[in-house]
């Protein structure tokens, strides 16, 4: 990195609460070094309800991420697709590549490719594609102008820690997210409406004892309390070097 201006990153979700779940407690301690810090979803979470329309919980959701997302001085973004209707077209390609130019992102986390459900797997297509042409000057879009390089792509780990066949994903990259976990709990515990959903309808707080279950397992691998789990995309023109690692020193772990 050549500058200040440079430390972004950019959470590329599906949902509201994604990044709570799988990358909050790295957001934040990148915010700890100066990293501007964006989250993005690609919908408001209008079917994560059995009590409201589809336009009131959109708005109460866009509204807990967004106070989520200010407890690091960060910007919410949604880009107004549909739950369970996430598509891998052109519109929606369109608008990926449109939010990852108007941000800039040095660093984007995303989505496993392989995941409990499509829209998880889709986001995840959608990022990759729009890291690969944030730079591509002939693709138009309606805001934001095309830079280079292609930004460092990680990959959270997928609800679970496993797979649609529920194989065990491994990580590349392991983050001591100890120091965190108190703000990455306060962010979770923003999404009210879907912690109090839980609450009522299973009488415990399954939102984060599901939260700190996989952090703990995490955690267990590198002697630790709470860690996230990432994967490094590596494929051609995508940043080879692991800048996770060069900004946080010692509380990331690489596995081979």
């Amino acid at each position: 990195m050549n500058s200040a201006s440079e430390k972004v990153v950019l959470s590329f979700g599906a949902h509201p609460d994604d990044a709570e779940f799988m990358c909050a407690g790295t957001l934040a301690l990148l915010h700890q070094k100066g990293w501007r810090i964006h989250i993005a979803t690609m919908t408001p979470g209008d079917c994560g309800t059995v009590e409201y329309s589809r336009e009131e919980i959109s708005r109460i959701r866009k509204t807990e991420a967004t106070k989520s997302a200010s407890m690091l001085d960060g910007s919410y973004h949604c880009l107004e697709c549909d739950d369970a209707f996430i598509m891998y077209d052109r519109p929606t390609l369109l608008k990926a590549i449109e939010l990852v130019r108007r941000v800039k992102p040095t660093v984007v986390f995303t989505l496993s490719p392989a995941d409990y459900m499509v829209d998880h797997e889709t986001a995840g297509r959608l990022a990759q594609t729009a890291c690969f042409c944030c730079g591509v000057v002939n693709i138009e879009t309606a805001g934001g102008e095309p830079f280079e390089p292609v930004p460092h792509l990680y990959y959270m780990d997928p609800v679970e820690g496993k797979d649609n066949f529920g194989a065990v994903i491994k990580a590349s990259a392991i983050v001591d997210i100890t120091s965190t976990m108190e703000t990455k709990e306060k962010m979770l515990c923003c999404h009210e409406s879907q912690r109090n959903w839980l609450l009522k309808h299973h009488g415990m707080d399954d939102y984060v004892i599901s939260m700190k279950g996989l952090a703990e397992k995490r955690g267990r691998e590198i002697n630790c309390a709470y860690a996230e789990g990432f994967r490094q995309h590596l494929g051609h023109a995508y940043p080879q070097d692991n800048i996770l690692k060069e900004e946080l020193g010692d509380l990331v772990y690489i596995l081979s």
